[in-house]
């Protein structure tokens, strides 16, 4: 088969990213893929960043940024037997013989539902979310009825070691679109450091150039600098390596946000969080979004709800080896169900 793929945000890197470049990964083992983005050397970072190759596969103009001729697109388009795209809200146009739709993410308040939506929506023959979660907000805004795909994670990557006291983060230091909470992990770190003693705190992430002024105004607020860590744009090796090693994973997407109005704001799936589980870590997380389809309270990890949450749950796994012991072998038993290779088994049955 002859299949295209496109995200609108390729350059970022994030999970989004990840989900469909692993399936440009996987299916260029036994098709003909080209990726839609004008950056050739984009490939590079993908493999340092993600550890996904796609030496397969070709980068080819982008044919739907928006600078690009609509006629010549549709054009292009009927050369192709799939294209797999991501959504940022709009429905694309496409002539490919099939089509198929992702969501990452909650869209609300954009007339889903339109006459223009639903006439491009004809051309889609399936439409999957990363989520149950994703996929509620979907159903409703364009009167769909879409498919859980689970994001996929490389399990077998990754492994426990020799855990030191380290409490680790992983998301990307943006506004655009979501907030990962750095700042106010860091100010609530701060605030617990004497009951925390000997631990500290790593925070991990990519940042674009138009994330540059959030970042300094997360690197602003750290005042126990031999506590805290910032780590920027790091490999993908030097990530597992935190992993492997950290006792605890916090991640806190959502907190002080209205989930009813701006579900957006909410942890879509948590990619990171299975990745921190299937390393031994215990997660700790904001009770919101896709992280509850992932945590089992009390057994596999944590849901917080506030600050005063996330301080004694964390301390529970800080003062109880054995309890820390028990959970992380029953978050590493979790993290295998969302597997690269069960993921890639799904994809397999949508475009067979």
């Amino acid at each position: 088969m002859k299949i295209g793929i496109h995200s609108p945000y390729l350059d970022s890197l994030s999970g989004g990213e990840r989900y469909m470049l692993t399936m440009a990964e996987y299916l260029s083992k036994n098709h003909s893929v080209d990726i839609f983005w004008d950056n050739k050397t984009l490939k590079k970072k993908i493999f340092e960043r993600l550890s996904l190759d796609i030496s397969k596969t070709r980068f080819i103009d982008n044919i739907f940024s928006s600078k690009k001729n609509l006629l010549k697109k549709l054009i292009l388009t009927r050369k192709y037997d799939l294209i797999i795209f991501l959504s940022d809200g709009s429905i694309p146009l496409s002539l490919a013989k099939k089509n198929i739709l992702h969501f990452q993410q909650p869209f609300v308040n954009i007339n889903g539902k339109s006459l223009m939506n639903k006439l491009r929506l004809r051309r889609f023959q399936t439409i999957i979310c990363n989520s149950k979660f994703t996929k509620q907000y979907i159903d409703k805004v364009y009167e769909v009825n879409s498919q859980v795909v689970y994001p996929p994670v490389d399990i077998e990557k990754f492994s426990s070691g020799k855990k030191k006291n380290l409490i680790f983060s992983v998301g990307r230091f943006t506004t655009h679109l979501f907030n990962k909470k750095q700042k106010e992990m860091i100010q609530i770190f701060q605030k617990a450091l004497p009951q925390f003693k000997e631990w500290k705190l790593i925070l991990a992430g990519g940042f674009l150039d138009q994330d540059k002024e959030h970042f300094k105004e997360v690197r602003k607020s750290i005042i126990k600098k031999k506590s805290i860590q910032l780590l920027t744009n790091i490999s993908f090796e030097k990530i597992k390596k935190h992993y492997l090693e950290a006792k605890i994973y916090w991640h806190a997407m959502g907190f002080n946000e209205d989930k009813q109005k701006t579900p957006m704001a909410m942890e879509h799936f948590g990619m990171t969080t299975v990745e921190a589980m299937a390393a031994g870590c215990v997660p700790i997380v904001f009770d919101g979004g896709g992280q509850k389809e992932i945590i089992k309270h009390g057994e596999n990890g944590f849901l917080w709800k506030n600050e005063k949450e996330l301080i004694d749950y964390t301390l529970k796994i800080v003062n109880d080896n054995s309890l820390r012991e028990k959970m992380s072998r029953e978050a590493i038993k979790r993290s295998r169900d969302f597997s690269k290779e069960k993921f890639c088994q799904k994809i397999d049955r949508l475009i067979s």
